[in-house]
This record gives C-alpha cells, sequence and structure tokens, in this order.
C-alpha cells in the first residue's frame, strides 16, 4: 500500500465497520485497534485465528488460544449508524476550525 492511501484512512478505533471482502464479509463488529503505518485493522470476533501457546507466566493453561488477526483496512468500511449500511468517511472543518468526520450517505457527522 502507497503511503498516501494510509494517509487517508479515517477508521478509528471504537468504529463499527462492516467487512466487505474475504471470508467474514458482510460481518460487522467493533474497531480494536488500528495500525496505519501497516494497513491493518482488528476487529472484534472477526478474522478469528487459533494459536497453539505453551504455558509460561502469562497464560498458566496454555493451549489452542482463538483471537482475533488483523484485517487489511481497504476490506472494511464503516457502518453508518444513520442508514446501517457501509459508507466512506469524508472530514470537513467547521466554522471555529474544528475537524469533523462525517458519513458520506447520510451526511451526518460522525461523534
Amino acid at each position: 500500500m502507497n503511503k498516501q492511501a494510509l494517509a487517508k484512512s479515517r477508521i478509528r478505533k471504537g468504529d463499527v465497520v462492516v467487512v466487505i471482502t474475504g471470508r467474514d464479509r458482510g460481518k460487522s463488529g467493533k474497531v480494536l485497534s488500528v495500525d496505519p503505518a501497516v494497513g491493518k485493522v482488528v476487529v472484534e470476533k472477526l478474522n478469528m485465528i487459533k494459536r497453539h501457546t505453551k504455558p509460561n507466566q502469562k497464560v498458566k493453561q496454555g493451549g489452542i488460544l482463538e483471537r482475533e488477526a488483523p484485517l487489511a483496512i481497504s476490506n472494511v468500511m464503516y457502518l453508518c449508524p444513520v442508514t446501517q449500511k457501509p459508507t466512506r468517511l469524508g472530514v470537513r472543518t467547521l466554522d471555529d476550525g474544528k475537524r469533523v468526520r462525517f458519513s458520506k450517505k447520510s451526511n451526518d457527522s460522525v461523534e
């Protein structure tokens, strides 16, 4: 991915997103973390993988653990709370100079 595409990502931690391609297509979840440098996003309860781990100080039991794996940020879209459909996000500057994100489908500002 090029630097411009990474810089344009407007998805943030806590947003609700929909997976638009891949094994979990159509499923939605809350964003747990975003890594814009790599272009990845971790979504709650999506893209689950199994990790075989040995017992250690943190994990006393060990065994097979399930956890979320990162998804490419281009494979998710913001879920508009008004229309309940995936949408693109834009940024607009208010009169007081504050920048806010807005849904391109409903034209409403996001948080």
